[in-house]
């Protein structure tokens, strides 16, 4: 039988423990609250104009949704050898894979950028086929899409500082574009003080502006004040024998992974679009709360990948193993509370999404339908998180991940979702659960095994490869 003190330092940690996961946790949580923020704003205030501008607007955000997922897959893969590189304070090493990235993330946001441009009628019109939605989400997306490119250099230049343990950064040029967005968005909407009352493009140039913003930010103060990411001659330091295959070997799992399952996720936004766009409002408000709720756990998620990288790079494998249970074990228990508090509140907030009266009766009651949902599950989605996205990836072990993200989510719940839809013509928010539910629960499990089995560990420096070597 575990003791009281055994199971504390085992699941829960000590002190040492959390003065490092709440220094690196709470500086990313409070970057993504930010940047979750500036969906609020742009939701509430697009809120105003009726649920489809808000739809509409919706739609045509999960172009740009879908380009963040697939440069997120990249800073993900490339996060893999910061962390691992920094247990070993190997910038140069960290340098060569950051030069990689950026090359990357270059080329993929201006493919996203010239599809959202000059195809804008194809893209909205995946979702819905209402005209005046269309035109509604194109007007959006032709200004928009101008900002993938400053939004995929603010998500790597944060990937390199957030692995070498300089999470402020990022937060701080967070701020600054948050508050820049807030301020076009009044401006621009509504038509204050002289300027022109834009609506939907209006929202468009806002984001656009304050996109640019973030990353423009992070290069001046980079640039005063040094880092590993405009370091110094002095600052860099190691070696590597990384070739562009080693990279493509461990990173392009987790490329096929972020880009296949938000492919997968945008097909079944295009099942639930295709049910009423009344819903897809509804929708709209939903994620834009979870993308909220979420913020803390992405920034427990990124301790973790730091923590247990940098550990497993530096050859500490026993230690990598116990942060890992501890994350594993925390997040989905702190998922519950946050799921109950989710259900709690549901009523009030989307009562602030309809603060003129412009959104239909089934849009709000769809919307409370969702958060319940979400909010009973929430554990459930929360675990294969944390394993896959904090654990197996930081780990090395990115193939697994993919493997289960895909097989889970498009050979189950995909299929579930549409035959929910236009075979069994469930109602809107059964379909969201049937589709959620589906994804989620053989996950989990599948996930905790392979956890268990310890095959996730598997270094990409000589450092820890020698201390595995050892270890068996």
């Amino acid at each position: 039988m575990i003791s009281l003190t055994s199971f504390k330092d085992r699941f829960l940690g000590d002190s040492v423990f959390w003065k490092t996961a709440m220094s690196l946790a709470l500086p990313i949580a409070l970057q993504n609250l930010l940047t979750s923020s500036l969906s609020l704003i742009d939701t509430l205030m697009i809120g105003r104009l009726g649920d489809m501008a808000l739809s509409a607007v919706g739609m045509a955000g999960q172009w740009c949704w879908l380009m963040n997922l697939v440069i997120f897959g990249l800073c993900s893969g490339s996060s893999v050898f910061f962390a691992q590189y920094w247990g070993v304070k190997n910038t140069f090493g960290i340098r060569k894979v950051n030069r990689i990235l950026i090359a990357h993330i270059i080329t993929i946001s201006v493919i996203f950028l010239c599809i959202g441009r000059f195809y804008p009628e194809w893209v909205v019109g995946l979702f819905n086929k209402k005209e005046e939605v269309i035109a509604l989400g194109s007007a959006y997306l032709k200004i928009a899409c101008w900002s993938l490119p400053g939004v995929a250099l603010g998500c790597a230049f944060a990937a390199v500082l957030r692995s070498t343990e300089n999470p402020r950064l990022p937060l701080y040029s967070s701020i600054v574009s948050t508050l820049i967005n807030i301020i076009f968005n009044y401006l621009l909407i509504y038509g204050k003080y002289g300027f022109p009352a834009l609506g939907v493009r209006g929202a468009a140039i806002a984001t656009c502006i304050a996109a640019w913003i973030n990353p423009i930010v992070i290069l001046i103060a980079s640039f005063i004040r040094p880092n590993h990411l405009l370091p110094r001659s002095w600052m860099v330091t190691g070696h590597t024998s990384l070739r562009l295959r080693d990279f493509y070997r461990i990173s392009s799992p987790v490329i096929a992974n972020e880009s296949l399952w938000g492919l997968g996720t945008l097909c079944s936004n295009i099942i639930l679009g295709r049910i009423g766009y009344e819903y897809y409002a509804a929708l709209t408000i939903f994620r834009t709360c979870e993308g909220i709720a979420f913020v803390f756990f992405i920034g427990l998620c990124n301790a973790c990948c730091v923590m247990v990288g940098k550990s497993i790079g530096s050859g500490r494998r026993d230690d990598a193993i116990k942060d890992a249970r501890r994350f594993s074990f925390l997040v989905p228990v702190l998922a519950i509370f946050a799921g109950w508090l989710l259900i709690a509140v549901r009523t009030p907030v989307i009562s602030i999404f309809n603060g003129n009266g412009a959104l239909q009766p089934q849009t709000i009651d769809a919307a409370k339908g969702l958060f319940l949902v979400f909010g009973l599950e929430m554990p459930l989605r929360y675990i294969p998180y944390i394993i896959i996205v904090g654990i197996f990836r930081s780990g090395g072990d990115t193939v697994t991940g993919m493997a289960y993200d895909l097989i889970f989510l498009w050979s189950i719940a995909l299929p579930a979702a549409f035959v929910s839809a236009f075979v069994l013509h469930l109602p809107f928010v059964a379909v969201f659960a049937v589709m959620i539910f589906a994804e989620d629960t053989l996950k989990a499990i599948f996930c905790l095994r392979r956890f268990f089995s310890m095959k996730w560990i598997r270094p990409v420096t000589e450092e820890g490869k020698q201390a595995m070597q050892i270890n068996n």
